[in-house]
């Protein structure tokens, strides 16, 4: 992978080259195997490369073909190269040392604006086309690599991050108001519907699925990949489903071990890490190499709070999976000393930009520290699991049974539910009619539920329209949809590119930052377009929810891994537990904020001032999920940014 940069003059001007020097000179604070740039009169592209798989070592990039007058640089790895290689006719002695950026040159001069639809990888790319006189750029379906870019009248330049483009000198930091203002009224982790803004005025991104163009001094983007429609795959019998499942999730698992370095995978208790693990571990055997796990664990002093079907520490359920796989080398990290709030500059530097994922923060980075220092280059992970490779939610697929009125079929799997999980199989009904019935859910409740308090402040949100905006895309003040039932939520995650942008860009940042790259099997699209084409009764049967992935893994994971449907992980269950030691700090940088005028232009200082009366008591690990200790962590890293970094 790569950090790449440029410019493309619009007007009669040339290049001017100190401005690219500039840009590259910004990259040099992420490690590198290799610096090169390219231009001509009109045009600067520059590559500070990390070499992670093989082909890329000693990779020419920015590379210019002069048969097709094409230059391109690249961040990029491409997984279906064998496919590519076939349709695009590369000779067989030429295969094995290609590159990725080559094979994306190769394939935009055959598909032109249509190839990145050809394309399966983790990737962001440039190319000027010489003849066109076209600049033409493209980030992967889901976002896994990052690319902003600035234009004016005169010109159009581009990086895989921000800071580079203020080096510029006419390209100014100011804040972008209606970025803050998604941000801080959107639920979960979500930072900004529109995925083409940025929290900088004047600095946009192309968003995940898109592709841009600037051609004739305009610009424009397209998306490219829609996973709306998804063709159905009917096989025989149950059998013939996993045998399809299993082929193309080994070839996606595959795709992803192609390195000189050494292969790490963050695992957890769970099925998805677990999967992509064996999956894995099983391939490296065949190359006698070993898998690096690594695994967050809290710390010895902590006490699980969390409720019996919750497991803070999953080390029985890790240390099984890692017995049974073998040839494993595993890490149990506990991050000692470290927490969200000591973090909180240090995560700013390398996002850029304010999140909200705090409680898991410190030990996300640190993974890639550890890996880093274990000279992995590429680690997995199975992130999107839940939505693909383990969807199967029991008590939702039986809310369409009763919809559907399918008593018998839903007798029986209630039946078969109820042994495996514990408990009467009819008094589950109430809770199978309010998962498929989420109307009902809100008669009931009416007037009971706890709302988050608004974080934003009011003033802020009318001038922004935020409100408004968010309702355009269905979005109700609480900060999401309206209440729905699991498969609208699967249906939203995979058509929506908001969903998954800001995680995806934690794990570009921090992979420039150590030189490595986070790889997701999970979310191959490959994998995707599979698991979205098959029936729903491939997900939960015979009591047994994610089905397909338990079928799947049998003789790879071990059973209490694989059937286990009674205790889950929770990770960062810990996050307050860390911060006694800086409680007192954590307490005056907040009341030092809830004064801020800088600040409470954005923020909602009386919803602060209430949240802070909760600090007081002092600090109660049990608290973890408290809205209002949420509240105050969010507060506390928007305010940092704005007084920071704009």
């Amino acid at each position: 992978m790569s950090a790449i940069a440029g410019i493309y003059h619009l007007n009669d001007e040339p290049i001017n080259l100190e401005h690219g020097n500039r840009m590259m000179k910004e990259l040099e604070k992420y490690p590198a195997d290799d610096v090169q740039t390219w231009h001509n009169d009109k045009v600067f592209l520059g590559c500070h490369a990390q070499w992670i798989t093989p082909e890329s070592v000693g990779e020419k990039l920015p590379y210019y073909d002069h048969e097709r007058k094409l230059a391109i640089t690249a961040d990029a790895i491409i997984d279906n190269r064998d496919e590519l290689f076939e349709r695009l006719q590369v000779n067989k002695r030429k295969q094995k040392d290609i590159t990725d950026s080559e094979l994306i040159l190769l394939s935009y001069h055959k598909w032109g604006e249509d190839s990145p639809k050809y394309l399966i990888g983790d990737f962001a790319f440039v190319v000027w086309d010489e003849i066109e006189k076209k600049l033409f750029g493209a980030r992967d379906f889901s976002g896994a690599r990052t690319l902003y870019f600035h234009f004016n009248n005169s010109r159009f330049s581009f990086s895989t991050v921000i800071h580079p483009l203020f080096s510029i000198p006419d390209v100014n930091k100011e804040s972008n108001e209606q970025w803050l203002a998604e941000f801080l009224v959107l639920s979960g982790t979500i930072d900004a519907v529109d995925t083409s803004i940025t929290p900088y005025k004047n600095i946009f991104q192309i968003p995940p699925s898109h592709y841009i163009l600037v051609e004739k001094g305009k610009i424009s983007f397209k998306k490219y990949c829609d996973l709306k429609q998804q063709k159905p795959i009917k096989l025989k019998n149950d059998e013939e489903y996993v045998e399809a499942f299993q082929e193309v999730f080994q070839e996606a698992v595959n795709a992803r071990l192609r390195t000189h370095l050494n292969v790490g995978a963050q695992l957890s208790g769970g099925l998805d890490s677990g999967a992509v693990v064996s999956y894995a571990a099983r391939t490296l055997k065949e190359k006698n190499k070993s898998l690096y796990t690594f695994s967050y664990i809290p710390p010895k002093d902590f006490v699980d709070f969390t409720p019996k079907q919750l497991l803070a520490d999953e080390r029985p359920f890790i240390k099984s999976t890692v017995n049974y796989v073998g040839g494993i080398e595993d890490y149990y990290l506990d991050f000692h000393g470290r927490n969200s709030y000591l973090e909180i500059d240090s995560l700013l530097e390398v996002l850029e930009m304010p999140y909200k994922f705090f409680e898991n923060s410190f030990w996300l980075k640190g993974m890639f520290e550890k890996s880093n220092e274990a000279r992995v280059g590429l680690l997995l992970n199975g992130d999107r699991g839940n939505f693909s490779i383990s969807w199967g939610f029991a008590l939702d697929y039986y809310s369409i049974l009763l919809k559907k009125l399918r008593w018998l079929r839903l007798y029986q799997e209630l039946d078969r539910y109820s042994k495996n999980i514990g408990g009467p199989r009819l008094k589950r009904l109430p809770e199978i009619i309010s998962v498929g019935f989420p109307f009902v859910n809100q008669i009931l409740e009416h007037g009971t539920t706890y709302k988050l308090p608004a974080l934003i402040n009011p003033v802020f949100a009318k001038n922004t329209h935020v409100y408004e905006k968010l309702k355009e895309y269905g979005i109700e003040k609480t900060g999401w949809f309206p209440p729905s039932t699991i498969f609208k939520e699967r249906k939203r995650h995979f058509e929506n590119q908001f969903m998954w942008n800001a995680g995806n860009t934690l794990a570009a940042k921090l992979s420039l930052h150590y030189k490595l790259s986070k790889r997701d099997p999970t979310n191959d699209l490959r994998v995707i377009r599979f698991c979205l084409s098959i029936p729903e009764d491939q997900y939960v049967q015979n009591g047994v929810d994610r089905s397909l992935i338990r079928r799947a893994t049998k003789n790879l994971l071990p059973d209490d891994v694989r059937l286990n449907q009674r205790i889950r992980g929770v990770q960062g269950a810990d996050w307050v537990h860390r911060l006694i030691p800086q409680w007192d700090a954590l307490k005056n940088d907040l009341k030092m904020l809830s004064t801020d005028k800088k600040t409470l232009h954005f923020l909602n200082g009386q919803v602060i001032n209430n949240a802070l009366v909760k600090l007081k008591e002092g600090p109660k690990p049990e608290n973890a999920t408290d809205p209002e200790y949420k509240i105050l962590m969010r507060s506390l890293i928007v305010s940092r940014f704005i007084n920071q970094f704009t």
